[in-house]
């Protein structure tokens, strides 16, 4: 029951991204600071909490053996993953991003061939889980109801603004992840991997930051402010709290399944928050009927998946065998 508890608090600290980033869009915030903001705040909090775990140095002697491929893999890992959430929080409401964000399960699942992994002792390719992205085909009507309503009104660019970054942050996510998951071998831990992530990800932040100044009026207070707290809720606590939720179940693949499927009530949070936040209109019929697809096709996923995985051994490895914890 704790995992359970643990990955349903994470959800509901990780909704306030989506409730906090259309706030900030609806009082004139643009999303070039609400993307970088947010990991300008992180670095303090996460190097404190590593410094405590006396993972620091570490950490640091990690990433000088590897610096472009860190430079890199975090690049991708979080800033195509959420300079284009933000983005998108510009042309559509938080609820109906967090339910689009819901396609990542299936944008994960179609990465698997570029990565190895060890099932049965044997080193093998990732297999692509078509029996699990079968599952996924309610995901996508669940998607298509949400926008279907929203579309109307809306011009075809404003309409494609608002589902097209989703899609690319769901790839970009997974991808960035995995790949420095791969590329670090385990010598580090999930705190110390966020914290790298974090760092090596500032330059991609910084550039952005530099053209905003630019072209954009600097952020507000009430930005900031709003910044530093999803920082703290979405970029600290959610992500400890996944964690731990993971880890106490790491070796039960339908408990662990359970506890990934915890997040799909992001959506249920996230429209929680705007109606009461943001005064936003509760959806329509069609609309809520999206949005428990979305959730039914999430759970129907990992418990599919939960009955392939069992005989497999939950690693990736490098291209010469050698393993790798595939938490992500």
């Amino acid at each position: 029951m704790k995992p359970i508890v643990l990955g349903i608090a994470s959800a509901f600290f990780f909704a306030f991204t989506f409730i906090l980033n259309r706030s900030m869009d609806l009082s004139g915030g643009h999303w070039i600071w609400s993307a970088s903001l947010r990991y300008f705040f992180m670095v303090p909090f996460l190097v404190v909490l590593v410094a405590a775990r006396k993972n620091l140095r570490p950490l640091l002697n990690e990433m000088r053996r590897h610096p472009f491929s860190w430079l890199v893999w975090s690049t991708v890992g979080f800033g195509l993953f959420y300079a284009p959430i933000c983005l998108a929080a510009a042309y559509s409401p938080g609820w109906l991003i967090a339910g689009t964000w819901s396609v990542t399960i299936i944008s994960g699942s179609l990465l698997a061939p570029l990565f190895f992994e060890t099932i049965e002792g044997k080193t093998m390719r990732g297999k692509i889980p078509f029996k699990g992205l079968s599952m996924s085909v309610i995901i996508l009507i669940g998607i298509a109801l949400m926008q279907f309503e929203h579309a109307e009104g809306l011009s075809r660019t404003d309409m494609l603004m608002g589902i097209i970054p989703v899609i690319i942050a769901s790839f970009a996510y997974p991808l960035g992840n995995r790949k420095m998951m791969e590329k670090t071998g385990g010598r580090i831990d999930t705190y110390q991997r966020v914290l790298g992530m974090t760092l090596a990800s500032l330059p991609f932040w910084f550039i952005l930051s530099i053209f905003g100044m630019l072209t954009q009026e600097l952020p507000s207070r009430g930005q900031i402010a709003q910044s530093a707290a999803v920082a703290i809720t979405s970029g600290v606590i959610a992500t400890i709290l996944f964690f731990m939720a993971t880890d106490l179940v790491r070796g039960n693949m339908k408990k662990l399944a359970a506890v990934e499927a915890t997040q799909s009530v992001e959506i249920l949070f996230a429209l929680a928050g705007e109606i009461m936040f943001l005064a936003a209109p509760f959806p329509s019929t069609l609309s809520t009927a999206g949005i428990f697809l979305v959730i039914i096709g999430m759970t129907l996923h990992s418990l599919a998946s939960a009955k392939v995985l069992p005989k497999r051994k939950i690693a990736s490895t490098h291209r010469h065998g050698k393993n790798v914890s595939n938490n992500s």
